[in-house]
């Protein structure tokens, strides 16, 4: 998990905490997630690595999402439970296009051993720059998940995963995303 730095360093965490802080969309999706209280519950991938790239390339306004992505964990979970989900948080939001995904059974897409936790699971998701999760604690604070840390976000990368090394299924999603049209200052590494 990705903390607040000590020493000088660049503290990425409240970056983060500040870039939300002015979006009221990504707010209230926040909000609306942890009304739920899920375990490990965070929303995940393009909702906060767009929103990095977007403010790194000055764009005067959010680029809009194509879904809302939650992440939980819970092995006694039914797999019916997304579902259930999904239409909970459409009724408290329903312009967001919300997508939940237990990742408790998500090894079994990829041919693993069972996952340990939303951070392990992440941390095999295609590009580098999208294996984050932020979630609102208790006591409002931003709470970010990010196994490879937030540097290459705020770097204006496009990383293959080192943990998920497939070259053609990364470029096929770059191609696919039109991520380097939207955000053209981003450099691709392999």
């Amino acid at each position: 998990m990705e903390s607040n730095n000590a020493g000088g360093s660049i503290d990425y965490v409240e970056k983060v905490s500040r870039l939300l802080a002015s979006d009221m969309y990504r707010m209230r999706c926040l909000t609306a997630l942890r009304e739920l209280a899920l375990p490990q519950g965070y929303i995940g991938a393009g909702f906060l690595r767009n929103a990095i790239w977007d403010v790194l390339h000055n764009k005067p306004s959010s680029t809009p999402l194509n879904d809302v992505d939650v992440i939980y964990f819970c092995r006694q979970s039914e797999k019916g439970r997304d579902a259930e989900l999904e239409r909970r948080l459409h009724d408290m939001m329903p312009e967001a296009n919300w997508q939940v995904k237990n990742q408790a059974r998500m090894h079994t897409l990829h041919g693993h051993n069972p996952y340990e936790s939303c951070e392990q699971a992440i941390s095999y998701w295609i590009e580098k720059e999208t294996c984050v999760a932020v979630k609102l604690n208790e006591s409002g604070r931003v709470e970010v998940l990010a196994p490879f840390g937030l540097q290459a976000n705020f770097a204006s990368t496009l990383s293959i995963n080192p943990r998920y090394p497939r070259r053609e299924i990364f470029n096929s999603r770059v191609k696919q995303k039109d991520w380097l049209k939207i955000w053209p200052q981003l450099t691709l590494r392999y």
